[in-house]
C-alpha cells in the first residue's frame, strides 16, 4: 500500500527532486516504511510505501527488463503469482518477488488492455520512455483513490488532492462559490463530492476502473490528455426470477467467496479483520478463520453515549464463536475534537460521520496488525440496505394519493426527534416524506443530507437541483430497484463509502482489503436472480442462506445496522463549541449558506425538536475545509479544531 505522487512539464521545464519531495511528503501516512523517485527530464514520478508483500524488495519504482518502463502502484493485485507464471512463460524476467512489478511486464505485453488482466484494487501510474507516454488507471470498484490537474503548462496527479496543492503551479479554488450554487447544493444534498470532481475548480479524480494517457501530440510539439475511458463495467443485475430457488445458487457463492477471501490473506505483515457483529464482517472473519492456520485477530468498536449505536456485544458473540482474538475498543465522545483531522486527511468536505468509528477503530487496530479484511461491498452487492426494501414497499404504495402522504409527514413532524439509531418517528417521517414523491427521487430521498426544502431554504436564492441519481441509473435494468442498486454501485459506494475507507485506513497507515470487492465475484453475484437478494422485506437473502453453518443464526438474522455514533446525542451535550465554527464572523462571511437557517437547525437541535446530526456535520466540514484549504495555506496535520 503506498502513496503515488508525480508531474509533466509541458513546456520541458526539468522536474527537480525537490519539487517531487514536497508533494511526496504530503503523502508519509500512507507510506511510512519508504520513498522512491524517478526523474526523466520534464517528468518525474515519486511513492511512499507501506510494505506487506516482499518486504525486502519491491521498492518503486519498479521496472521492466530495460528500464523503459516505470510503475509506482498504490494498492494490491490478488492474481499476481498466476500472472506471474504466465508472464514468465512468455520469456518476461522478474527482479522482485512482489504484486506491482507484473503490472510494468504485463503493460509490455498487451501496452492499453494491461489493466484488464488485473485482479485487485489499485491505482497506478506507468511512465512508457519510448513513447513518452504517462498512463494512470484505478481499480474497477474505485477502492484506490487518484486525482489529477492539468493546464497548457503542467499534468499533476497523486494519490490525495493535498499532494497536488504542494506543486507551486496549481491553485487553490473553491468551487463552492456563490457564482456555483449547484457545488454547494449538490454536496449538501449528498453530502460528498461526486467523481470526477472534487472541492477544487480544476483538479479532477479519475473514475473508478478508468484508464486516461499523457503523451505527445502527432506532431511532438505537445502533450495532450486522452479522455479517460472505461475498461470495466458492472454486469446487469439479473431480473427476479419467481422459479429460482437458492439452493442453485449457494454452492458456487461459497466458492466464490472461499476464493476471495483466501486471495486476500497474502501478507507477509501481521493480519487482522473489522469485526462490527454484522452479517458481512463476521462472514468474512468466519472465511478467514476457515482458511488460515494461524490465530486470527478481530477488531470492534462502541462509543460512550447511546448504546442503540453499540454492536460490540454482537461482535463478541461472533468472536467466541470463532476463537478468534478479540479486541473490543470503548471511546469516550469526541466528534469535534476529531474534526480538524478528518477534514485533513479527507482532502474536501464529508458528511458521513461513520467516518469518525472508522478512522478510530482503524487506528487502535493499526497497533497490532498492519493489514485488516472489511466487509464492504457486502451491501451493495446482494442488495443489503433498508433502503432497498423501503423503495420497494413505496413502489408497491403507489397507489396512496401523494397528499395523503405529505400529510401524515406534517403530523409526525409534530412530534419531536430523539437522536437513537432507531427511533420511530425521525424514520416514519422520512418515510412518509420520500413516499410522496415518484420512485427514485424517494429513494434519493431516503439517503440525502439536506432534502430539497430544507436545501432551497439554505441556499442563498432557494436553488434546487434536479434529479440527482438519473446519471448513475441504467435503464436496462429490469427490476426497478435494481436501478436504484446500480446507482448506489456508482455513486454512494466509490464516492462515500470507499473514500472514507480509503481515508480512514491510510490516516493510520493500515491497508484495508474488501473481499467483496472482488470483481469477479461481482461479475458471478449480478448473475443470481435479483428476488433472491431482495426477498419481501429480507435483504441479502441469498447471502444470509450462504452464510448458514458458518455463523449463528441470530447473527444472520439480526436486524441492519449501520456503522456510526450517536453524533446526535454527542451534539446536544455541548452546543458551543458548534456555534463557535457555523456562527462565526468568518463563516458568515462566505455568503455561501442562509445564516438565519443555521441557526434555526442549530437551536432545534439542541431543543430535541429534531434530530439534524447529519446536516450539522456536513456544515462543520465544510466549514473546517474551508479554514483548512482555502483560507491558509496549511501543509501539516492539524492537531486540533480551532474555533
Amino acid at each position: 500500500m503506498c502513496g503515488i505522487c508525480g508531474l509533466i512539464h509541458f513546456d520541458g521545464k526539468p522536474v527537480t527532486r525537490e519539487l517531487l519531495a514536497g508533494m511526496n511528503d504530503t503523502l508519509t501516512h500512507r507510506g511510512p516504511d519508504g520513498e522512491g523517485f524517478f526523474i526523466d527530464g520534464n517528468m518525474g514520478l515519486a511513492m511512499r510505501r507501506l510494505k506487506i508483500i516482499d518486504i525486502a524488495g519491491s521498492d518503486q519504482p519498479l521496472t521492466n527488463e530495460d528500464g523503459s518502463v516505470q510503475v509506482i502502484f498504490n494498492g494490491e493485485i490478488y492474481n499476481y503469482r498466476e500472472l506471474r507464471q504466465r508472464l514468465e512463460a512468455r520469456g518476461h524476467r522478474f527482479k522482485t518477488e512482489g504484486d506491482g512489478e507484473t503490472i510494468a511486464h504485463l503493460y509490455e505485453e498487451y501496452a492499453g488492455g494491461a489493466v484488464e488482466h488485473l485482479r485487485g484494487m489499485f491505482a497506478f501510474a506507468l511512465w512508457d520512455a519510448k513513447r513518452k507516454r504517462l498512463v494512470l488507471a484505478r481499480d474497477r470498484f474505485g477502492q484506490k483513490p487518484l486525482y489529477y490537474y492539468v493546464d497548457s503548462k503542467v499534468f499533476v496527479f497523486a494519490s490525495e488532492i493535498k499532494a497536488i496543492l504542494a506543486h507551486p503551479a496549481v491553485p487553490r479554488v473553491s468551487r463552492f462559490e456563490a457564482a456555483d450554487r449547484r457545488a454547494l447544493a449538490e454536496y449538501l444534498s449528498f453530502g460528498y463530492v461526486q467523481a470526477p470532481y472534487t472541492a477544487f475548480r480544476g483538479i479532477w479524480m479519475l473514475k473508478p476502473a478508468t484508464e486516461v494517457r499523457v503523451e505527445p501530440s502527432e506532431h511532438d510539439r505537445e502533450f495532450v490528455l486522452e479522455d479517460a475511458f472505461y475498461y470495466w463495467d458492472s454486469p446487469p443485475l439479473a431480473p427476479p426470477d419467481a422459479t429460482a430457488k437458492a439452493e442453485s445458487y449457494i454452492g458456487d457463492l461459497r466458492d466464490m467467496l472461499d476464493e476471495a477471501v483466501k486471495l486476500r490473506l497474502v501478507s507477509d505483515v501481521p493480519l487482522g479483520a473489522f469485526l462490527s457483529g454484522g452479517l458481512d464482517s463476521s462472514l468474512i472473519a468466519a472465511l478467514m478463520r476457515k482458511h488460515s492456520n494461524a490465530a486470527i485477530r478481530t477488531f470492534s468498536i462502541g462509543f460512550e453515549g447511546d448504546d442503540s449505536f453499540d454492536e460490540t456485544p454482537y461482535a463478541e458473540r461472533v468472536a467466541r464463536h470463532l476463537n478468534t482474538e478479540h479486541t473490543a475498543f470503548r471511546v469516550e465522545p469526541e466528534a469535534l475534537s476529531l474534526l480538524a483531522e478528518l477534514v485533513w486527511h479527507h482532502d474536501q468536505p464529508f458528511a458521513d460521520s461513520s467516518a469518525i468509528p472508522t478512522y478510530l477503530v482503524s487506528k487502535l487496530t493499526r497497533e497490532q496488525v498492519t493489514v485488516a479484511l472489511t466487509g464492504d461491498g457486502g451491501d451493495e452487492l446482494f442488495a443489503g440496505y433498508e433502503r432497498f426494501y423501503a423503495a420497494d414497499l413505496m413502489r408497491r404504495l403507489s397507489a396512496i394519493p401523494a397528499p395523503l402522504m405529505k400529510a401524515a409527514e406534517g403530523l409526525l413532524g409534530l412530534l419531536p426527534e430523539g437522536t437513537g439509531y432507531y427511533h420511530p418517528v425521525k424514520r416514519a417521517r422520512r418515510f412518509a416524506r420520500a413516499a410522496s414523491q415518484r420512485l427514485d427521487d424517494a429513494y434519493f430521498d431516503l439517503v440525502r443530507v439536506f432534502d430539497a426544502e430544507l436545501l432551497a431554504e439554505i441556499c442563498p436564492g432557494g436553488y434546487r437541483l434536479p434529479p440527482l441519481l438519473n446519471p448513475y441509473m441504467d435503464a436496462g435494468q429490469a427490476h426497478p430497484i435494481a436501478q436504484l442498486v446500480e446507482a448506489n454501485m456508482w455513486s454512494y459506494l466509490p464516492d462515500d463509502l470507499l473514500i472514507k475507507a480509503d481515508r480512514c485506513s491510510m490516516q493510520a497507515s493500515l491497508e484495508a482489503r474488501a473481499p467483496f470487492l472482488d470483481h469477479e465475484l461481482a461479475e458471478y453475484a449480478a448473475t443470481i436472480p435479483f428476488n433472491l437478494k431482495l426477498n419481501g422485506s429480507r435483504t441479502k437473502h441469498i447471502l444470509k442462506e450462504a452464510a448458514r453453518g458458518s455463523l449463528p443464526d441470530d447473527i444472520i438474522d439480526r436486524k441492519k445496522h449501520g456503522f456510526g455514533v450517536p453524533l446526535g446525542a454527542w451534539l446536544r451535550r455541548d452546543m458551543e463549541p458548534l456555534r463557535e465554527n457555523l456562527l462565526s464572523r468568518r463563516a458568515r462571511e462566505r455568503g455561501l449558506l442562509e445564516m438565519s437557517v443555521v441557526e434555526r437547525l442549530i437551536v432545534e437541535h439542541e431543543a430535541g425538536a429534531r434530530d439534524y446530526n447529519r446536516q450539522l456535520w456536513a456544515l462543520l466540514t465544510l466549514e473546517e475545509w474551508h479554514r483548512q484549504f482555502v483560507d491558509g495555506a496549511l501543509f501539516h496535520p492539524p492537531s486540533k479544531s480551532r474555533p
